[in-house]
C-alpha cells in the first residue's frame, strides 16, 4: 500500500481577514514532492484557512491513490488535536470542514502529527503566495509559485489531475519533484505586506506568596495561597511600570488567589477590570503540592525522574502532565489571540503557563521548560501576527522591582 505525507498550512491577515492555504503531498518512501495545492479563499480566520489546507492536501493525495495511507503533518495544534479526536470542535465554521476531511480517506488510514512551524515552510510559503496573489486581486496558479517545480515521474498523471480539479472549481494542483529555483526570492515575513498590529500578550507572573521564597511546588491543586506582603509590594511596583508604558488594554487573570490579587492591584492602577480566564491556571502538582524539590525527590524518586524525563508523565497522585498543560495553554492562546487581534493584553498567570507560551512561540522542545528562570512579578511578552507567526519580545524582566 502506498503511503503519502501531507503537509498543510493556512493563514489569515487580520484573523479574520484575507486568507489562504497551501498543501504539499510527498511520497513517504522517497520524500519526493508529488503535488502542491494553494488557494486564496477571501476573508476567513486562521483556523478555517488551516482546515481548508488540510482538506485540499487530503484531496490532492486522493487524486494520486485513493487506496493509500496518509500521514498529515501541520503546525496547527488545534487542527491536529481536533482531527485526532482528543479535542472537541466547537466553532461552527470548522465543524463541516472537519467532517468533510474525515470522508476523503477512511479514518483508519490517516494519522496526524503536530510539527513546529519551522518544519512546515513549504506549505506556509504556498499559503503566503496565495494570499499575496489575493491581495493583488489575482488568483494563485502553480506557475506563479516561487517553489516552482520540475516535472517528476508522475507529471502526466498529475497534470491531468490538476486539469480536472480546475474544471471542478477546486484549487490548482501541480505535479513535482520539488527543487527550489535559483535566483528566486521566497516570500515570507521579511517581504510580506504590513500585517497590522499583532495581538500582544504581556505575561506577568504573580507576586510572591509565603511558599515562593522556599521554592515549594505551588500549583492549582494545593492550598491556593494569597500574596505575602512582599508579593503585594511587587504587584504595586509592576502596576506602576505598566502604567508608565500605557499600552495594556485588557487584564486577564488565572482564577487562583495569588494571580487575582496581583491582577486587581495592577488593574486598579490602570483603570481596568479583571477578567478571570480558567485556561491560565497553574499546573496541578498532585501530591507534590507544598513540597520542596528535595522533599519530592526523597519521597517519590521514581515518579520525579519520570516527570523530568517525559512531558506526558504526571506528578504523583494524579496531577497534570506538562503535555496536558501545553494542550490547554495552546487552546487558550488561540482563543485569546483571535479575540484580541491588534490589542495588548496583560495575562496574570504562573510559571508553567508563561514558560509554555514562550516555548510554543519559539518552537522549542518540552525539556526547555527546565532551562528557563522565571522570577516572581516578572514580565515577559509574545506578539502574535495575523499570518500565525509569533515573536518573543521580552522574557523575565524584573527591572521594575529594583
Amino acid at each position: 500500500m502506498r503511503e503519502f505525507i501531507v503537509e498543510a498550512d493556512g493563514g489569515s491577515r487580520g484573523n479574520p481577514g484575507p486568507a489562504g492555504y497551501g498543501a504539499v503531498v510527498c511520497d513517504a518512501a522517497t520524500g519526493q514532492t508529488l503535488l502542491e495545492a494553494a488557494e486564496y479563499i477571501g476573508v476567513a480566520t486562521n483556523n478555517v484557512a488551516e482546515y481548508r489546507g488540510l482538506l485540499a492536501g487530503l484531496r490532492a493525495a486522493h487524486t494520486l491513490d485513493p487506496a493509500a495511507t496518509v500521514h498529515v503533518r501541520m503546525d496547527s495544534k488545534l487542527v491536529i488535536e481536533q482531527m485526532s479526536g482528543r479535542w472537541k470542535i466547537k466553532h461552527p465554521s470548522m465543524k463541516p470542514l472537519a467532517t468533510e476531511a474525515r470522508t476523503v480517506f477512511p479514518p483508519d488510514r490517516v494519522t496526524y502529527e503536530w510539527i513546529p512551524r519551522a518544519e512546515n515552510k513549504h506549505a506556509d510559503r504556498l499559503a503566503n503566495e496565495a494570499m499575496d496573489a489575493g491581495a493583488r486581486g489575482e488568483q494563485w496558479s502553480p506557475g506563479d509559485s516561487v517553489a516552482e517545480l520540475e516535472a517528476g515521474p508522475i507529471a502526466t498523471a498529475a497534470a491531468a489531475a490538476g486539469s480536472s480539479a480546475a474544471a471542478a472549481g477546486t484549487p490548482a494542483v501541480v505535479a513535482a519533484g520539488h527543487q527550489d529555483v535559483p535566483g528566486t526570492t521566497t516570500r515570507g515575513w521579511t517581504s510580506a505586506p504590513d500585517l497590522g498590529a499583532p495581538a500582544t500578550l504581556v505575561l506577568l507572573r504573580h507576586g510572591e506568596t509565603p511558599l515562593t521564597p522556599q521554592k515549594r511546588f505551588s500549583g492549582s491543586g494545593g492550598t491556593d495561597p494569597a500574596l505575602s506582603a512582599a508579593g503585594r509590594d511587587q504587584a504595586h511596583r509592576v502596576a506602576d511600570a505598566l502604567a508608565r508604558r500605557g499600552t495594556v488594554q485588557t487584564v486577564l487573570a488565572s482564577p487562583l488567589t495569588r494571580t487575582r490579587e496581583t491582577a486587581e492591584i495592577v488593574a486598579a492602577r490602570l483603570g481596568l477590570d479583571v477578567v478571570v480566564e480558567d485556561g491560565l491556571r497553574e499546573t496541578d502538582f498532585g501530591a507534590w503540592e507544598g513540597l520542596t524539590f528535595g522533599e519530592v525527590r526523597d519521597r517519590y524518586p521514581d515518579d520525579l525522574n519520570a516527570w523530568l524525563a517525559d512531558p506526558a508523565a504526571r506528578p504523583t497522585g494524579g496531577g497534570e502532565s506538562f503535555a496536558e498543560v501545553a494542550a490547554r495553554i495552546a487552546v487558550t492562546k488561540d482563543e485569546l489571540v483571535t479575540a484580541h487581534a491588534g490589542r495588548t493584553v496583560l495575562l496574570v498567570t504562573h510559571v508553567t503557563p508563561i514558560k509554555t507560551l514562550v516555548r510554543l512561540a519559539l518552537g522549542a522542545p518540552p525539556e526547555s521548560l527546565f532551562r528557563m528562570e522565571l522570577s516572581a512579578a516578572s514580565l515577559s511578552a509574545v506578539a502574535y501576527y495575523a499570518d500565525g507567526n509569533a515573536s518573543v519580545r521580552l522574557f523575565n524582566d524584573t527591572s521594575h522591582l529594583r
